[in-house]
């Protein structure tokens, strides 16, 4: 079993780890491509592919990170980096998102006839290796590569679209197709970009990460006979997935050893279903002064 969930680990960072070189190295192509065919479209999309590549390097980093034991400096591991990996991502891509609209919106009122053909090639040439980063991970099961597979498949699409207009091009002499393009890839990233940062910043905050999560918990654990009331209840997320949650939860009457043992097997089975990464429960018995107490 051990050597299964290793070759596993082993497996998923393999994969993704070839979806990221594949993307990053194809990512300087494309800046290098855009400048040369004078196409804000393919710049667009490099900029989405930079996005993807800091999000794949991300998600690689914290694949590898993640498998490290908490030690005395972490006390909580290491999951947190992909909170810090999502900000970076979403910095980086609204900054790039905004210079390519600089580029691209006046083009629209004065549009540069862009080299059809070079986008064609391109265009051909980010449909094979996107793709062959979907294949890389299809195999996988892991949360990072299902989320990382869904960005390389709108790759697949953005690029199929690059593909039509530039062909489009070949035949017509309607260079504003290419500014339209390139807004169009630039206003669904920023839209997307907006959402997910605002989400990362509540959670990096630690805010609850799940609406109604600790009402929830909270009105659960007053169904135990012996419980008073809770206070000083505090539920984050270390990264989106792994939940912490922390009470105090005040007695009725003082209890015996063995009592306080039920009770405990009872608090836990009504926390088992939220998943719970971290619990910490504290016992208060009636008239007891606490200690977190302002």
């Amino acid at each position: 079993m051990h050597s299964e969930t290793h070759k596993h680990s082993h497996g998923s960072s393999q994969r993704i780890g070839w979806a990221f070189f594949l993307n990053v190295s194809f990512t300087i192509i494309e800046f290098i491509g855009g400048w040369l065919t004078h196409s804000t479209a393919i710049m667009a999309d490099a900029v989405h592919d930079l996005g993807d590549s800091l999000a794949i390097g991300s998600a690689w980093l914290l694949d590898r990170q993640s498998k490290k034991i908490a030690d005395e400096d972490f006390t909580y591991g290491y999951r947190r980096l992909s909170l810090f990996g999502a900000l970076l991502n979403g910095v980086v891509l609204v900054v790039g998102s905004a210079l390519v609209l600089v580029q691209s919106v006046p083009r629209i009122f004065n549009p540069v006839m862009p080299h059809a053909q070079g986008m064609l090639l391109l265009a051909v040439l980010g449909i094979a290796v996107n793709g062959t980063a979907v294949w890389k991970l299809r195999k996988g099961s892991t949360l990072n590569e299902k989320m990382l597979n869904w960005h390389l498949l709108e790759d697949v699409m953005g690029w199929v679209a690059v593909l039509l207009v530039s062909i489009v091009l070949l035949f017509f002499d309607w260079p504003v197709l290419d500014p339209m393009l390139a807004i169009m890839f630039t206003l669904f990233i920023v839209f997307n970009v907006v959402k997910n940062l605002r989400e990362t910043l509540r959670l990096f905050f630690q805010a609850v990460p799940e609406a109604l999560l600790t009402r929830t918990i909270h009105k659960e654990l007053l169904t135990l006979d012996a419980i008073a009331g809770i206070h000083h209840e505090h539920c984050w997320s270390l990264d989106g997935e792994h939940h912490v949650y922390t009470a105090h939860l005040l007695l009725k009457r003082v209890l015996d050893i063995d009592e306080q043992y039920a009770l405990k097997r009872q608090i836990a089975d009504r926390l088992k279903p939220f998943d719970l990464t971290h619990t910490t429960i504290e016992l208060e018995f009636p008239l007891e002064a606490c200690r977190d107490s302002a």
